[in-house]
């Protein structure tokens, strides 16, 4: 059902009121908390005349759009690279006639960049684009029309004067008429000097978000070690407390201004991802760990216009006695802030029930779900979509193995030992690897294992190998390939539904020099 209405929220659990809703007398017994609430009479008739089946899916539109129209192609893409002293590092590569060249990775970075520059144009012609660059100070060359502005000494440490040089410096003209420009300033970069790598992603950040739906793809082989966000040179066992407030903090205000982070760094190099990395998971971005030879491939794809939503928030509603697991809220109403939807994003959730109400639960049979999602759309308007299904409830203490939906499950467990993992609850994610792996063996025995599933199989392989060397190790941070691998398994996507995206995690098998088994996701 579609409807410039607003949708009747319960006075207590703030479940919405739906054409599967129980109305009597104009009262409306919530079935997920048992509040009463009073209902308008034209809204009861409209909701008994369109009863029925176990599924409503409502979709509620704005009158008029909050904010100003925006183009669906008046979105910015900022390139934040790293031309510190570390890029002129060279790396050989074999040439079409069989020779071999040596090619320094800032050179790749401009070629990256030339490829990335004429495919927007080709494609997205009325895209703006615009062009930041870090070493000991930070350039914001913009679209290449303008005088750059260089942020130095002091002004690398004032958070508030970064955002404002970034946010107040327009980027009045689209690629088409920018191209030759940016191919030039592109050309003129040199590498020297240090890493301000905080300083240049808070000024990018300020720049894309005049623009929601905007992307900031950062790209570096090195730690911050100037500036806001600088990286101690003591051990990273003990990283200074300010550190991870600041990507935190960055990241908050991206997700709110619908601004997405990529994060790219070098083979090779230590650029504490683990750190830098939460910019892209909070912000709905990509983290990976480039070569000369794929840096190109993977500025384009990130570079890709393919957001669907910004601001999006979920409420997960279930009834009173169901709780959601490894969630802070602990009881039968969950919230998250999705912030940045971009396509092939699949977020999954684990519900439980309390012991007091199990019986209570299978003699009513069927259990209400609802799920509540407020967006806002390419052109700024505010949409919500509320969908609720009644569930049925079994008296039967085994499920047929050989009939589960592994796609979900296996997805849901990459990402839900991820995320253990990242917050340092290690030996938890292990006992979930571990309890997964068991039931893709029973399921095994019922029916051949798919394809897919064995891939699935080798995401759990991958995260138990890191999890082991955490807890072997006593190590308190990741390196960055095995951070590179949490972050995208943060993000996993079924492989099905997503056969020819980078979204979904290969893993391969990559021997280490301890001769350890360690699995790398590509």
């Amino acid at each position: 059902m579609e409807t410039f209405q607003r949708p009747v929220i319960c006075g207590k659990c703030s479940a919405a009121l739906s054409c599967l809703s129980s109305l009597q007398k104009n009262v409306w017994r919530c079935e997920f908390c048992g509040y009463e609430n009073s209902v308008d009479e034209s809204l009861a008739a409209l909701c008994i005349g369109q009863r029925a089946g176990v599924r409503s899916d409502d979709l509620y539109l704005p009158r008029q759009s909050e904010d100003d129209y925006q183009n669906l192609e008046d979105t910015l893409v900022v390139f934040c690279v790293d031309t510190s002293g570390s890029m002129s590092v060279t790396t050989e590569v074999p040439s079409s006639n069989g020779s071999v060249t040596y090619v320094s990775r800032l050179e790749g970075m401009q070629d990256a960049l030339y490829r990335a520059l004429f495919t927007i144009k080709q494609r997205s012609p009325h895209r703006r684009v615009a062009l930041v660059t870090f070493n000991d100070e930070v350039v914001i060359y913009g679209d290449g029309t303008s005088a750059p502005i260089t942020l130095r000494d002091w002004a690398l440490v004032d958070y508030d004067h970064i955002w404002e040089k970034g946010v107040t410096y327009h980027i009045p003209h689209c690629i088409a008429e920018t191209y030759n420009h940016l191919i030039q300033r592109v050309k003129e970069l040199r590498e020297h000097g240090a890493t301000c790598l905080g300083p240049a992603a808070l000024a990018s950040v300020a720049m894309a978000s005049r623009y929601p739906g905007s992307k900031v793809i950062l790209c570096t082989d090195g730690k911050a070690n100037i500036g806001l966000g600088e990286m101690e040179e003591a051990p990273s066992l003990t990283p200074s407390a300010f550190t991870p407030y600041f990507y935190t903090q960055l990241a908050l205000d991206a997700v709110q201004k619908g601004v997405i982070i990529s994060v790219m760094t070098f083979e090779g190099t230590d650029c504490r991802l683990a750190d830098i990395g939460k910019l892209a998971d909070a912000t709905g971005g990509r983290v990976n760990i480039v070569s000369i030879g794929t840096v190109a491939r993977e500025i384009e794809s990130v570079s890709e216009d393919n957001v669907l939503a910004t601001g999006v928030k979920a409420t997960l509603l279930a009834s009173d006695g169901v709780y959601f697991p490894y969630e802070d809220e602990n009881n039968h109403k969950l919230v998250r802030e999705i912030g940045n939807v971009t396509k092939g994003l699949e977020i999954t959730f684990q519900f439980a029930v309390k012991p007091d109400f199990m019986e209570f639960f299978l003699q009513k049979g069927m259990l209400p779900f609802q799920m509540q999602l407020s967006f806002k759309t390419r052109d700024q308007h505010r949409i919500t979509r509320i969908i609720t299904e009644q569930r049925p409830a079994t008296t039967c203490s085994r499920i047929f193995a050989g009939r589960l939906n592994m796609a979900v499950l296996d997805v849901h467990c990459a990402q839900l030992c991820a995320s253990l993992t990242m917050e340092g609850k290690v030996q938890e994610a292990q006992r979930q690897l571990k309890a997964q792996q068991d039931l893709l063996q029973q399921v095994s025995k019922w029916r051949p294992i798919q394809k897919e599933e064995s891939m699935y199989g080798n995401w759990m392989e991958t995260m138990t190998t890191i999890c082991e060397d955490i807890t072997t190790e006593s190590q308190l941070t990741l390196s960055d390939e095995a951070a590179k691998v949490v972050y995208q398994m943060k993000r996993a996507s079924s492989v099905r539904n997503n056969n020819n995206s980078s979204n979904t995690v290969n893993v391969q098998k990559k021997t280490t020099k301890k001769k350890k088994a360690v699995m790398e996701a590509v």
